[in-house]
């Protein structure tokens, strides 16, 4: 069994909620486990090991992405200046324009984006499932990735045929019967990628009846589907908390995204039912959803923190938690500073750094697995160089400050998932694409290759979206999304 030692670091580990600072300490790698965290650790003798020298490096567990659209990779770049329902149609609904190839390239580089960022543990709302085909090659790269991953396999409303001259034609039928077959063969082959690749359920389509989306959860829940994720954004979307609730179906296992203009008595529902959300403050920000609410002080127990669309904004989980935390800091200013008083900072940078590791490990129910550096834990482990320019200083002073606070993805040297280095001086490592989703890797690919194949497909996407228009698509989502 290969063994990795990390040597001579400082450690941020995690004792419940509280961060404790370890200087100069090692940590015991072993297959895909923390084996030991101490000081004067060795590799056993005739190990398959290596020694990596961590002095000058601050060693953080890596980071867990509670909501993103992995596959929209090819879609970077134009969403700056649009707001939610204009990137319905230019982002959303654009898996029409994608084929099952296109979703593979997509889908590996928003995985390597999220790597190289130094997150290993994203929750995929997976909204482009057109065909079983689309589903089991988005499952091929997340599992040739590398990333750890929740596939949450989603019912979507497919076009049949797009153009500018008469209404978008689109099946009615959200769950034909190859939606429930490709689910339950995915469910019984699963987990993919050595077990990192789990599945789970994204769910929107609440405009069914009562009695569908019971049998669905209880589908689900039959083939061992344990984490259920759906959208929430008040006066927007129907409200997904309350009908849970009245369904019987809220629990720990149900993940919101967003919760902008949450009431409160919603908001009691959640907590009553022990439901965990994910926070994204850039795409919220920036598509008028509302006032992102992770640092809401009633909420903030059962927040976690997501990127949301890669396409829109970086997927740099430290710049999600900056900006939330600043945002939420300027909104209580204004509110003290409005009443007289002086301002002061009560969100502190221990609860920010939780939000993206341990709270992100109970929002996905891995507490146990993930989220924190402990022994027993998978090697999920993120590695900054504390020496660079920006960094230098703020490592000896307060590491947490270093990371949250002056740190970005250039700082990130290295990035092990699982017990296998991904990401190394800074550089993402050569990528073995699988034959299958369960299937043997391959030759290895580097970056540039996953880059040309991305621009090809790019172009092929473009190219199939000639003479589709824009309001007939906006005709149809306000028909069926309301």
């Amino acid at each position: 069994m290969t063994a990795i030692l990390l040597q001579a670091g400082t450690v941020l580990a995690h004792e419940g909620d509280r961060v404790k600072v370890l200087r100069d300490h090692d940590i015991l790698i072993v297959g895909n486990k923390i084996e030991a965290i101490s000081q004067g650790l060795t590799l056993r003798e005739g190990s398959n090991g290596r020694v990596i020298d961590c002095r000058g490096k601050i060693i953080s567990p890596g980071f867990i992405d509670t909501h993103h659209h992995l596959w929209q990779s090819q879609m970077r770049g134009r969403f700056g200046n649009m707001t939610f329902m204009e990137y319905m149609v230019a982002g959303n609904i654009q898996s029409f324009n994608y084929t099952p190839e296109d979703i593979f390239w997509g889908q590996l580089a928003g995985c390597q984006e999220s790597i190289f960022s130094g997150v290993t543990t994203v929750v995929d709302h997976a909204h482009m499932t057109y065909s079983p085909d689309h589903a089991t090659e988005a499952i091929r790269a997340s599992a040739s990735s590398g990333l750890r991953t929740f596939f949450c396999y989603t019912p979507i409303r497919r076009i049949r045929k797009w153009t500018s001259d008469e209404p978008v034609d689109y099946d009615e039928e959200l769950l034909p019967e190859w939606w429930f077959s490709t689910l339950e063969s995915l469910a019984k082959a699963g987990p993919f990628g050595n077990g990192r690749v789990k599945l789970g359920l994204g769910f929107d389509a609440f405009n069914l009846s009562k009695e569908v989306v019971q049998d669905v959860w209880a589908k689900c829940r039959g083939l061992g589907i344990k984490l259920f994720t759906t959208h929430y954004v008040a006066n927007s979307m129907k409200n997904s908390i309350s009908l849970l609730k009245e369904y019987a179906l809220l629990d720990s296992t149900t993940l919101f995204s967003h919760i902008n203009g949450l009431a409160p008595t919603d908001a009691e529902t959640l907590l009553r039912h022990g439901a965990y959300f994910s926070s994204t403050p850039e795409t919220e920000l920036q598509m008028g959803l509302g006032e992102p609410v992770a640092f809401n002080p009633d909420l903030k127990c059962n927040a976690s923190i997501g990127i949301d669309c890669h396409a829109s904004n970086s997927a740099d989980i430290l710049s999600q938690l900056r900006l939330g935390m600043q945002h939420a800091r300027g909104a209580e200013n204004a509110a003290v500073v409005a009443r007289g008083e002086y301002p002061r900072v009560s969100i502190k940078l221990e609860e920010v750094f939780n939000l993206g590791t341990i709270q992100g490990a109970r929002a996905v129910c891995m507490e146990g697995d993930i989220g924190s550096i402990e022994v027993g834990k998978f090697a999920d482990i993120v590695v900054f160089d504390a020496s660079s320019p920006n960094m230098v200083c703020a490592a000896q002073e307060d590491p947490l400050a270093a990371v949250l606070l002056h740190a970005n993805v250039g700082d990130i040297e290295m990035v092990i998932v699982d017990g296998v280095v991904r990401k190394e001086g800074g550089r993402l490592v050569d990528v073995g694409v699988l034959d299958g989703i369960d299937g043997a890797e391959g030759e290895g690919l580097s970056l540039r290759d996953v880059s040309r194949r991305l621009l090809e497909s790019r172009e092929r996407i473009i190219e199939r979206a000639a003479g589709q228009g824009a309001g007939r698509a906006m005709e149809f989502l306000y028909e069926t999304f309301g």
